[in-house]
């Protein structure tokens, strides 16, 4: 894993965190967010992901203060439903595989635990997302179910979506 750094993201993060966030949208293979989402609306979905006090946006950053990828973090639900933490992560394709992903979301586990959220649910993971389906489930989350055909891949057709549950 190369040397990167976890922070509270800030607003002049976005022009940085927007290239793959756009890459990653465009593609349609791993999020359901609309695609022609704009730079502006992209933000505003992005770097304010709930109404929630608790919600939380973080880079991870390498030495250089370059933005390798991103994390979002929130109650699931308001109400009764808000002990429950959910999050999104992205993280740039040209760092793949180097730990990114890993230390964004064990901050998120942390964060959540630290908040007083008694679990994690991430309600729609692709299912032919192989390595992210990987990945939360070393840190500790369990497939509870898979919505069939949920999610029009742009090559697999329609594929489930993995709801993913993880006790603090």
């Amino acid at each position: 894993m190369e040397t990167l750094k976890l922070r509270d993201a800030v607003t002049d993060d976005w022009p940085a965190i927007w290239p793959f966030f756009r890459e990653i949208v465009t593609a349609q293979e791993t999020y359901a967010y609309d695609p022609e989402l704009t730079f502006d609306q992209a933000r505003a979905l992005w770097m304010s992901p709930s109404g929630s006090a608790l919600s939380r946006t973080t880079v991870a950053v390498d030495a250089d203060g370059t933005v390798l990828g991103s994390a979002n973090m929130y109650p699931n639900r308001p109400g009764p439903g808000s002990h429950v933490a959910s999050a999104s992560f992205m993280v740039d394709s040209s760092r793949r595989g180097r730990g990114v992903g890993r230390a964004l979301c064990q901050d998120m586990i942390d964060w959540a635990a630290a908040s007083g959220f008694r679990s994690i649910q991430f309600n729609a993971v692709v299912e032919t997302n192989e390595r992210a389906v990987k990945l939360w489930q070393d840190l500790g989350f369990k497939i509870i179910g898979t919505v069939p055909e949920a999610f029009l891949h742009p090559a697999h057709g329609y594929v489930g979506l993995h709801v993913m549950h993880r006790s603090l």
